[in-house]
């Protein structure tokens, strides 16, 4: 018996109108149709649109906008011109100021929501460039034949295909105008339908691409690379598997660094994490040594310190900083970092923050301030440790509200904390992703 079609794949989408009545913490503006909540991409807080259906489930829907009806007055020219296809950025159609506003009252809803807490005393949100701001990217490579040409970018809105972008108006301008460029080079190559990704990595004194490739370079192929790192002033790597097989296609190059608060200098390899917005995370820095008023007498606990973005800088002023992280690797370079910026009372270990600690001599320790910049999963796991460690201050760096709003809620109402103060750093500028910071006092 012949197999039945599914002919909803030939009918055209479904599309209705909507009144927009508030914002989710992802950004999308959120209505309700027919007693049902849906999720409208490109909608603001007042307008009435028509929109498309992308998703319809039993006690919500997804859509996106097709068509304003009545703008908001917080609704501004895209700054882009692949805005409505790249889904690098979900932002640009509201202004930026009210951007940050938006960023904050989710901060609120989540404490709220989530954390039951209320009343919370803002920090001035820090913001900076909202164009070029990007230092660090993963770009998509696809080698397109019905197109003619490599397509080189983000994906498209709500789809796992490339957009077909010619430049990116957030990546900073050394990579971000250079898009159509790359796309020509690697249309060149041998193996141009063999490099899935590039990682770009731009700091105070380079700019790295590291070339994800599947197949070996041809002699011709690092000839052209070569030539694109001369004319194009980059450093190109080439990676086969995992990180260390990431190496230089044309000899050894200075390692990658840059300029932080009380002058330490962080020292880093073209794919490691590093924030990609440095001039939000100088003034994050910034924040954290102005909250926490360290001195000599200061024992600091920096929890997933990474390279040391925080622990160094600190150093400078505590009497002693610890700095633990889950990657051996890292903190490898962590301590390098220290010794190459010559900081001798600091002191780094490896241990997995998201289940218990094994009993080394760092957890019996005493630290009256401690730091926590935890990945989105948060630090649920080792907030129960604050009490042991004698922490006074906690100041807590997140890159989700919802985590960071249950962890508020733990660490006031089962461990006697007070949150002071709360806020948003415009780490992402043109995206719904809301970086946060929150102080504990006890």
């Amino acid at each position: 018996m012949a197999r039945r079609r599914n002919r909803r794949k030939n009918l055209p989408p479904e599309t209705a109108k909507a009144t927009i009545e508030s914002m989710a913490h992802d950004g999308r503006g959120v209505a309700h149709v027919d007693d049902k909540a849906v999720f409208i991409a490109g909608a603001l807080p007042g307008e009435e649109v028509i929109f498309e259906y992308s998703k319809k489930k039993k006690d919500f829907a997804e859509g996106r906008v097709t068509e304003v009806l009545r703008a908001s007055a917080d609704r501004v020219e895209p700054g882009c011109q692949h805005y409505d296809i790249c889904g690098g950025c979900s932002f640009q159609h509201l202004d930026p100021e009210k951007q940050i506003l938006a960023k904050q009252t989710i901060l609120i809803d989540q404490f709220k929501s989530i954390g039951k807490l209320e009343n919370i005393e803002l920090w001035p949100a820090l913001s900076g460039p909202h164009w070029g701001y990007r230092h660090r990217a993963r770009l998509g490579v696809k080698d397109v034949v019905k197109k003619g040409r490599v397509l080189v970018g983000f994906r498209e809105k709500a789809s796992p295909y490339l957009a077909e972008i010619e430049q990116c108006e957030v990546l900073h301008s050394a990579v971000g105008k250079r898009l159509m460029d790359l796309s020509a080079l690697i249309g060149e190559l041998s193996i141009k339908d063999k490099i899935p990704q590039i990682e770009v990595s731009i700091c105070d004194n380079r700019t790295a691409l590291v070339f994800r490739i599947l197949e070996p370079l041809s002699d011709n192929d690092l000839d052209l690379l070569k030539a694109f790192e001369q004319s194009a002033e980059v450093d190109i790597y080439s990676q086969s598997k995992g990180p260390d097989t990431i190496k230089p296609i044309s000899g050894e190059k200075p390692a990658l660094s840059y300029q932080l608060p009380n002058d330490v200098t962080l020292y880093f390899g073209p794919s490691d994490f590093v924030q990609v917005n440095v001039e939000i995370n100088r003034k994050m820095i910034n924040r954290a040594l102005e909250t926490l008023q360290l001195n000599e007498d200061d024992k600091v606990l920096d929890l997933f310190c990474g390279l040391g973005n925080f622990t160094l800088p600190m150093a400078r002023v505590a009497g002693q900083v610890t700095g633990v992280e889950g990657s051996d690797d890292l903190i490898k370079r962590a301590k390098q970092n220290a010794d190459k910026n010559g900081l001798s009372n600091v002191d780094f270990h490896v241990a997995n923050l998201m289940e218990e600690l094994p009993n080394d001599d760092w957890i019996n320790k005493k630290y009256n301030k401690v730091l926590i910049d935890p990945p989105r999963l948060g630090a649920k796991e080792i907030l129960h440790y604050l009490p042991k460690w004698g922490a006074k201050q906690v100041l807590y760096i997140s890159c989700n509200p919802s985590t960071l709003a249950r962890d508020a809620a733990i660490m006031v109402n089962e461990l006697g904390y007070t949150m002071k103060k709360a806020g948003v750093m415009d780490m992402f500028p043109h995206t719904s992703h809301v970086e946060s910071i929150a102080l504990f006092e006890k």
